[in-house]
């Protein structure tokens, strides 16, 4: 097979999965959401009804409460979270907090289409299965997967499940790109794919949710080729020892790659240097392409129009509630609509009442219909 092989590791010690974060559940396979217009959310009905009515924890900030990010025990976010917060805020709670309460039909479509996006990735990379024991040791695939596809990138060719790593807003954030070429015109191109059950495009709650998170792509992207992030905010951020030796697997790989590095922070700087001295364009064209599970065939695709202002402004606002600087929200009465398709309806202390919980430095959102 052509191109280069795509090393994985201890991934989830590192804070990567192996696969893109881009799926998400595609949440008009519950139903016709379509007909569902502005009606207040209601219940479904869940089976699930041992959960205490009043939601997991009754989340009450006082000053010296831990933030969010210190009580799930994050030392980064994912793209995919804050985009999946763009959706609803407080269900991306739940999500965290009750790992286990998805619903099987949204977990079947993670699963088709994390199968398919590992499909497109095989077309263009070998998988090489690296044992990994430290979090040193999966930060280094990942950077070695960065160092062996900057020069495919350079001679022009096409790269998928690049990952991408940075400090905004003063919290790091880590995801993976889907896809990145070149254009007939010459403009470097970040290509999303979202696959989806039903052969119809989303709503455009959904669409504006994916928008979220290819400008946060290429937000971090832009700042890695300009020299941007840093080896010290890696390493300050994951807690990292750059003195490390590297496992001997990973190593033998480096060495195969061409690289002589033993310790983790001479691989770490080595990667810098490379994105930073690889001339490398920022990304140009934002596109997403939405495609059919079962039959593979495209149900169309959007051209995002990057708008950096808006995009930090909402950054900001979403990572409000992960600093502590305010309680989670749900959905204002106009997109009461999705409660109907969420696994957690039943217990959202947001919809119980009303929508009235109090922000600590912003105005709740719209009171909610019951």
């Amino acid at each position: 097979m052509d191109g280069t092989g795509r090393e994985s590791g201890a991934a989830e010690a590192a804070g990567f999965e192996d696969l893109s974060d881009s799926e998400f559940p595609d949440f008009s396979e519950l139903g016709d959401i379509e007909e569902l217009g502005n009606q207040p959310g209601s219940s479904l009905g869940d089976p699930r009804k041992q959960v205490n009515s009043q939601g997991p924890y009754k989340r009450k900030r006082e000053a010296d409460a831990p933030t969010p990010m210190e009580r799930f025990y994050l030392r980064c976010l994912w793209v995919s979270d804050l985009s999946t917060q763009s959706w609803c805020e407080q269900q991306m709670v739940y999500g965290k907090e009750l790992p286990g309460f998805q619903s099987a039909e949204k977990a079947a479509v993670l699963g088709a289409g994390a199968s398919i996006h590992l499909a497109r990735e095989l077309e263009l990379h070998d998988l090489v299965n690296i044992h990994t024991s430290t979090k040193e040791d999966a930060w280094a695939v990942k950077l070695l997967n960065i160092l062996s596809m900057v020069p495919i990138l350079q001679s022009g060719g096409t790269i998928r499940e690049f990952p991408v790593f940075g400090e905004i807003e003063g919290v790091f954030l880590v995801g993976v790109i889907d896809e990145l070429h070149y254009t007939s015109k010459g403009e470097l191109e970040l290509a999303e794919l979202k696959t989806r059950k039903r052969p119809m495009m989303p709503l455009e709650a959904q669409k504006e949710k994916d928008r979220f998170q290819v400008s946060l792509y290429k937000c971090i992207f832009d700042a890695m080729v300009k020299g941007q992030v840093t080896s010290a905010s890696l390493v300050h951020h994951m807690k990292l020892s750059p003195e490390l030796l590297l496992g001997s697997q990973v190593q033998k790989h480096a060495h195969q790659g061409g690289f002589t590095v033993k310790s983790f922070g001479d691989l770490l700087e080595l990667a810098i240097l490379s994105l930073t001295l690889s001339d490398l364009p920022v990304i140009d064209a934002l596109k997403i392409e939405y495609s059919h599970q079962e039959t593979d065939a495209v149900l169309g695709t959007e051209m995002v129009v990057f708008e950096e202002n808006r995009v930090r402004e909402k950054l900001r606002h979403h990572l409000g509630y992960w600093t502590g600087l305010r309680e989670p929200q749900g959905v204002d009465v106009k997109e009461a609509w999705k409660c109907r398709m969420c696994d957690y309806a039943t217990i959202c202390e947001w919809r119980k009442s009303g929508g009235r919980r109090a922000s600590t430095l912003e105005q709740p959102a719209q009171k909610m219909s019951r």
